[in-house]
C-alpha cells in the first residue's frame, strides 16, 4: 500500500499559495458568520471577509490567543453546531482553566491524513506495528497517532501511557516496529529496558516523539537506548494535535502540512511578520478545519521556517525545532533562560549524569535563587564525594557559560527524580506561589 498525498506535499509553491489563499478566504468568511469573537475583532479592525483574497492578506487579520479559549470555555469558539462535532479533546488545565477543542468528521479525516504522512515519511507502510504510548484520553496525542496508523493500513497497538513494564512486554510480544510517545517517556522506557536486559528482543525501527521540547543530544541517547531512529513531530491541541508538522527521512526540519495550516513567524513583542529565515514566535492559521478553526493563533513557540525544497521532494515549508516558548522562558536576575538550554548542557556533559533534572527558582530577600537538580548515574554515585563535587563544578561552569548566569547545581541520587509517563515537569518556579 502506497500512501502519500503527493497532490499536496509536492505541489509547486505558486500553486500551493493559490490554494492557501482560496481556503483562507473561505475560512475567514465562514468564521465571520459563525464565530462571535472573530467577527467582533474583524469589525474593530475595520475589516470584512471581502478584504481577504490571498495569503498576502493574512497579515491584516487579528491574532487569537490561548486566553480566548479559556474565556469562551467550553464551546464558545466552535464554528459548527454541537450536533456536527464528533469528538472533543481538552488540555490538562495545569496552568489555568483547561481548553476544549472539537472536531467534525472531516476534521478527524484531515488529522488522520496528517499523521499518516508522518508515518510514510519515516519509512512505514501497512506492515508496521505502531505502539501508541501517548495518552488515549482528552489529551490529543494518542488518537492522532492511532488514526494515522489505521489510515496507512498499519496495525495500531493502542496501549496508551503508563504501566512501563507492561509497555515493554507488549512491545516484545506484539512485535512493535514504531513507538509513539513523549521523548521523556521514551528515555524512561530505554532505562527500564536496559535494567530488564531485553533490548535484543525488540523489533523497534522508528520512534515518533513529540508533545514536549527535546534536544539533539537527547535524540542520540534515545536512539542508542531503544535501537531505533528517532523522529520529531509537532502539534498542539488548539490547531489539531500531533501531525501539524513532521520530520522526513532527512531530518532537516519538520514539514508543515501547508494545505491545512499556514505558518507565520512574528516578532513576539510587536506582532510584526518577520522575513523568511528569521527566528521569532510561530503563528498558525487553520484553513480547512471546520469545528474549531483559528486565525493567526499565537503558539508562543520560538522557531524559524525554511522555505527551500527538501531533498525528499516535499515542497512544504519546514519549521526548525522550537528553541523554547515565550511562556516557558524564565527571567532570572534579568536573564532569559529556557529549560532546553539547560538540557543541552547536561547531555553534552554526559558521563556522570542523566537527562533527568529539575529547575527550581525561588526568591529570597528580593533576590532570585536558581538551582538545578541533576540525577547522577550509578557509576558517579559510587565514586564518592570528590567525584560528585568535581562534576557539580563542571556543570556549573558550563551552565554559566551558556546562560550567562550561574545556578547552584546539586547532583541527586540515581532515580530520585520522578519519572513522567506524559509530559515531563522540568520547572518549579516558587516565585509564582508567593
Amino acid at each position: 500500500m502506497k500512501y502519500w498525498q503527493e497532490k499536496y506535499e509536492t505541489m509547486p509553491r505558486e500553486e500551493l499559495r493559490k490554494l492557501q489563499g482560496e481556503r483562507l478566504a473561505w475560512q475567514v468568511k465562514r468564521m465571520y458568520e459563525k464565530v462571535e469573537l472573530f467577527r467582533k475583532r474583524m469589525d474593530e479592525a475595520g475589516l470584512t471577509p471581502d478584504d481577504v483574497k490571498s495569503v498576502d492578506d493574512l497579515k491584516k487579520l487579528p491574532f487569537s490567543y490561548k486566553q480566548d479559549l479559556r474565556d469562551y470555555y467550553p464551546y464558545g469558539l466552535f464554528a459548527v453546531p454541537m450536533s456536527d462535532i464528533r469528538r472533543v479533546h481538552a488540555s490538562s488545565g495545569t496552568t489555568g482553566k483547561q481548553i476544549v477543542v472539537g472536531y467534525t468528521d472531516n476534521d478527524l479525516e484531515m488529522w488522520a491524513d496528517c499523521f499518516a504522512r508522518m508515518l510514510i515519511a519515516t519509512g512505514n507502510d501497512e506492515n508496521a506495528f505502531v505502539q501508541v504510548s501517548y495518552g488515549l484520553g482528552l489529551f490529543t496525542g494518542g488518537f492522532g497517532a492511532h488514526d494515522g496508523a489505521v489510515r496507512i493500513g498499519a496495525t495500531a497497538i493502542p496501549i496508551s501511557s503508563g504501566n512501563t513494564q507492561r509497555q515493554i512486554q507488549t512491545m516484545i510480544d506484539f512485535g512493535a516496529t514504531v513507538l509513539c510517545c513523549t521523548p521523556s517517556y521514551a528515555m524512561y522506557l530505554g532505562e527500564t529496558i536496559e535494567e530488564m536486559g531485553v533490548k535484543d528482543q525488540l523489533k523497534l525501527k522508528v520512534g515518533i516523539f513529540g508533545a514536549e521540547p527535546w534536544t539533539e543530544e537527547m535524540r542520540q541517547q534515545i536512539e542508542e537506548k531503544l535501537g531505533l531512529k528517532a523522529y520529531d513531530i509537532y502539534g498542539l491541541s488548539e490547531i489539531m494535535g500531533p501531525g501539524v508538522s513532521y520530520e522526513c527521512e532527512y531530518q532537516c526540519g519538520m514539514h508543515v502540512c501547508e494545505d491545512n495550516f499556514i505558518p507565520e513567524i512574528i516578532d513576539p513583542d510587536t506582532g510584526e511578520v518577520l522575513p523568511e529565515g528569521a527566528q521569532g514566535e510561530l503563528v498558525f492559521t487553520t484553513i480547512t478545519k471546520e469545528g474549531f478553526p483559528l486565525i493567526r493563533y499565537r503558539t508562543r513557540d520560538i522557531c524559524s521556517l525554511n522555505y527551500e525544497k527538501c531533498k525528499c521532494g516535499r515542497t512544504h515549508v519546514r519549521m526548525n525545532k522550537p528553541q523554547g516558548r515565550t511562556d516557558d522562558m524564565l527571567i532570572i536576575r534579568g536573564v532569559n533562560v529556557f529549560p532546553s538550554q539547560i538540557e543541552e548542557v547536561l547531555l553534552k556533559v554526559g558521563g556522570g549524569v542523566t537527562p533527568n533534572y529539575q529547575i527550581i527558582v525561588d526568591r529570597v530577600n528580593n533576590s532570585d535563587v536558581f538551582e538545578v537538580e541533576v540525577e547522577m548515574t550509578e557509576q558517579l554515585f559510587s565514586d564518592g564525594v570528590k567525584g560528585i563535587e568535581k562534576f557539580e563544578k563542571i556543570i556549573t561552569e558550563n551552565l554559566r557559560s551558556t546562560l550567562g548566569i550561574g545556578p547552584k547545581v546539586k547532583l541527586v541520587n540515581p532515580k530520585s527524580i520522578q519519572r513522567s509517563e506524559g509530559k515531563a515537569k522540568r520547572v518549579i518556579d516558587k516565585r509564582k506561589l508567593k
